[in-house]
């Protein structure tokens, strides 16, 4: 694949949502893996306390020395946190059961909702020339989502195409509207992604129908459908981009990366790269 002309003004993405289960790791790294694949220069911060986005692209907990409690709370240089997954394409920052204290430790930090923010900013950071940084949020609205929502640009939404599916996002929506009169008036949604959706069942028709009444452009118009390609790669250590590059979840992912660089104005020479 030759290499891409883009630009190096990185953009930040949080992915969000509350509930557990919902495709968030899983639409991160193969979102991550969509952009690198048409050239983009991009890293995943594992802000879960369960590192499933580190497990799932083959960073094993003996090769954390530091991570990304060390980037937020210890100061530690981004230049030894980031590790390289694929060779000038993807990095990741990764996470660590250590992150499951940081609201306890944190509670007396005048500046705890901008650590992650200060840290992305580093001038270290620059060095990398990432395009951009996609922050794998844990299952919850505690401190940590809130860092990742006050660093980010803008906040992409994974919503499970299930009964009480929108409900769900009402807290984030809240959330996401005290972040920006608070500290990042800046903060949009990048989208609301319909994930695991089977179309051959009615549920996930119904569900798409009264998202898109309701949320309107904020639905994205592609979804991610329910496919065992995308449960079974990180059991390789692996995107299913890699694991099975034409199966329907890792075409799925292309789509939303193509969408997602296109926002973003990355211009590619070779538009087949992008299949």
């Amino acid at each position: 694949m030759p290499d891409q002309q883009i630009s190096r003004q990185t953009r930040i993405l949080a992915v969000a949502n509350q509930k557990g289960g919902v495709g968030k790791t899983t639409s991160t790294i193969n979102l991550a893996a969509g952009l690198a694949e048409i050239g983009a220069r991009v890293a995943i911060v594992d802000l879960d306390p369960q590192g499933n986005a580190s497990t799932g692209l083959g960073i094993d907990a003996n090769s954390r020395k530091l991570s990304s409690y060390d980037l937020l709370l210890e100061e530690a240089s981004p230049l030894l946190v980031f590790q390289e997954v694929k060779a000038g394409r993807l990095w990741i920052c990764p996470a660590t059961a250590d992150l499951s204290s940081t609201d306890m430790e944190l509670v007396s930090n005048e500046r705890r909702s901008f650590l992650l923010r200060d840290a992305l900013r580093q001038p270290a950071i620059a060095k990398f020339g990432f395009d951009f940084i996609l922050i794998d949020c844990p299952p919850s609205l505690n401190l940590l989502t809130v860092n990742a929502m006050v660093a980010a640009d803008a906040v992409l939404v994974p919503l499970q195409a299930e009964f009480f599916a929108l409900e769900g996002l009402s807290q984030l929506m809240l959330t996401l509207r005290e972040v920006r009169q608070t500290a990042n008036p800046d903060l949009r949604i990048e989208g609301v992604l319909l994930t695991m959706y089977d179309t051959r069942n009615n549920l996930s028709l119904q569900v798409e129908q009264d998202a898109r009444e309701t949320l309107g452009d904020l639905v994205f118009p592609i979804v991610i459908p329910r496919n065992v390609r995308l449960s079974e790669a990180p059991s390789f250590a692996q995107s299913v981009l890699e694991y099975d590059p034409t199966s329907k979840g890792a075409e799925a992912y292309r789509a939303l990366a193509r969408i997602i660089a296109a926002r973003q104005g990355l211009q590619l020479e070779n538009e087949g790269v992008a299949r």
